[in-house]
Formats: structure tokens, sequence, C-alpha cells
């Protein structure tokens, strides 16, 4: 697995390490050796699959308090979609900063997320699917977000027309630090 740290501290942007011949490729997806060695969350509680009918669909921007702060590790199987990511730590250099990053079936990337970073997507194309593993149980309780367009973050959509957003996405109230 090959680990590129993003401009956003403690996100990682986690591409496969390719060992070809001639039937193909193998590539590890998940190795908690190789978490822990790059100082990332290795617990894995929950894995999630999300498909997405239509290109424009906005699921965000999720995230969890105290104590059921979320790692999270995206992974777009079908498709292709724009993963962003907020820094939500307050002592953080990137505290508000965000980050987009086009996840496709075709790259196989992967991204990362830490603690406390707010994380949403949109999809670029027609019946994407997207596959993420979680460090820590769902709990509605603990279930914070923010606006998708909060003029604190200004965050820049590939497509802000037609989109398909749920009710409780498009009514996250504004980020107050």
């Amino acid at each position: 697995m090959i680990f590129k740290e993003t401009s956003l501290k403690g996100a990682f942007i986690i591409e496969p390490e390719r060992i070809r011949d001639h039937r193909g490729f193998f590539a590890r997806a998940w190795c908690k050796k190789e978490f822990e060695a790059h100082g990332l969350n290795p617990r894995l509680v929950q894995i999630n699959l999300s498909f997405n009918k239509n290109r424009g669909t906005l699921r965000g921007m999720h995230y969890q308090t105290a104590p059921h702060e979320e790692a999270k590790l995206f992974r777009c199987t079908r498709g292709a979609i724009y993963d962003v990511i907020i820094d939500l730590q307050p002592e953080s250099p990137t505290y508000l900063e965000w980050l987009g990053v086009e996840l496709t079936a075709d790259n196989r990337k992967m991204l990362y997320v830490p603690e406390n970073f707010a994380q949403g997507y949109q999809t670029l194309t027609d019946n994407t699917e997207v596959f993420y593993q979680v460090s820590q149980f769902y709990s509605p309780e603990s279930e914070r977000g923010v606006r998708w367009d909060d003029p604190a973050f200004g965050i820049k959509w590939p497509e802000t027309d037609n989109l398909m957003i749920s009710e409780k996405d498009k009514n996250w109230p504004d980020y107050l630090p």
C-alpha cells in the first residue's frame, strides 16, 4: 500500500501497490500493521456500502462527536465521486481547511479520514457505489454535520445544478467553532 499524506494533517490518500503479472495484478486493500506504522487508526468495526443512482448526488458533510469519533476509509467501487473532508480539530494547523479528492473505480484510490473531520461526497457518474470502513459504530446521539455549502469553508463542488441531496443534509447548521 502506498500512503500519501494530504495537505490536511492526518488525512491520507492510499493507493494499492500493484504486483502485476500476465493475469492482472494483486494488491493489498487493508493492512493493520501498515496503518499503525503510519500513525493511522487501524480499528475496524463496521463496513458500509452506499449506492447512488444519479450523478450529482451529494451526501454530507457528516461527523460524530466524542466519545464516538470515527476514522473512515473511503473507496469508490463503481463509478466516480468527489470526496471532500474538512478538518474540524481546533488544535490542528489545518483547522477549517477542506480537501477534495476524486475517487474512481478505475484509479482504486482510497481516502483515509481521521477522527474529528467532516466528510461528504458528490457522485460524478450515474450508478455510483461507495465502500467505506469505519472505526466506531454509528451513534445517532453523536451524529453531527455541517452544510455542504457553508460559507465558513467555501467548498468548490464539481456540480451545483440539479443536486440530489437529502433534507437532513440540506439543513445542517452553519459551523460555529
